[in-house]
């Protein structure tokens, strides 16, 4: 018995010491919107910082909300996995908005459930599929529609055909996964799979998604205006042209960056250090749909310089 107690007091310090590097995490976080809150630069880049999302999100959002007024402090975010690491834990637990956040895998919602930051903040975490045919449903059903803060879209695939397809809800700021892979200029997406995996689709792990000029059309059909990519060259933020104010739109190719990240697999499955171009290469056989002419292209046939 007393092992077991002692097993428990360890889990127990544990989980403690978690709590504790977690308000320090917050604190730090918090000092640092408030630095970023002084600088005057509309680049996105100069806001940067990070507590929970991936790289530089977090920051870019705190400038964004600070501008744009949100009536009704609501996100939601698709692709969340278990949600320690995500675009919109930040602006949960900073600054008290409310959200849906939704992921394709049960153990990944259960997680998330029973996670401290379900109890202590106003968060809905539902286990979906995503595609175009059900998003408008999902979020109907759980009572978010019309005007809203902010949706973040990263499921690794669709993300062109479900953003597309989102008529209920009106966000006001959208950020959008995006593959540099495909360049700058053209307009080009996968091909709609309601089933796309890119873990199924290419052994590479990196044919997925659409290009930003894909995007930054769709998004000016949908009433929107780019305004940035984050330095790590994944995540682009739009913002809706009634609320942009001082903002500035920019085009496809000014926005641009790189990726900066390597996430490519060997056949093995095991990472692959590829630069660029070689990543760019070893999915050139891939069908994509281009957009402005309505025809299916290889990944080979993009104009690589740009």
């Amino acid at each position: 018995m007393s092992l077991m107690n002692d097993f428990l007091l360890r889990i127990k310090k544990i989980r403690n010491l978690f709590r504790i590097l977690d308000h320090v995490r917050m604190a730090m976080g918090r000092i640092e919107s408030r630095q970023c809150a002084q600088i005057k630069s509309m680049d996105l880049l100069t806001h940067e910082f990070s507590v929970y999302s991936q790289d530089g999100e977090d920051g870019i959002i705190q400038f964004l909300v600070r501008l744009i007024p949100v009536p009704r402090p609501v996100f939601i975010e698709f692709g969340v996995q278990d949600y320690l690491e995500a675009n919109t834990r930040f602006l949960l637990m900073n600054n008290r908005w409310s959200g849906l956040v939704l992921d394709c895998l049960q153990k990944n919602v259960d997680f998330i459930r029973n996670d401290s930051v379900s109890f202590m903040h106003a968060l809905e975490a539902k286990c979906a599929f995503v595609d175009r045919d059900n998003i408008n449903q999902l979020l109907k059903e759980s009572g978010i529609t019309g005007d809203m803060g902010l949706l973040s879209i990263d499921i690794d695939g669709n993300d062109y055909w479900v953003w597309e397809a989102v008529d209920c809800i009106s966000p006001r700021i959208v950020i959008c996964e995006y593959n540099s892979l495909f360049g700058p200029t053209r307009r080009v997406t996968i091909p709609y799979d309601a089933a796309f995996m890119r873990t199924r689709a290419h052994f590479s792990n990196i044919y997925y998604g659409a290009s930003i000029a894909a995007l930054t059309t769709l998004g000016k059909k949908k009433g929107y205006s780019l305004i940035g990519s984050n330095s790590l060259g994944n995540n682009l933020f739009f913002v809706r042209n009634d609320v942009l104010g001082d903002l500035k739109p920019l085009d496809p190719a000014s926005a641009y960056v790189r990726a900066r990240f390597r996430e490519a697999l060997d056949s093995s499955g095991r990472p692959k250090k590829l630069s660029f171009e070689e990543s760019w290469r070893l999915i050139g056989e891939m069908p994509l749909i281009d957009l402005e002419h309505n025809e299916t292209v290889k990944v080979s046939s993009l104009n690589f310089a740009g």
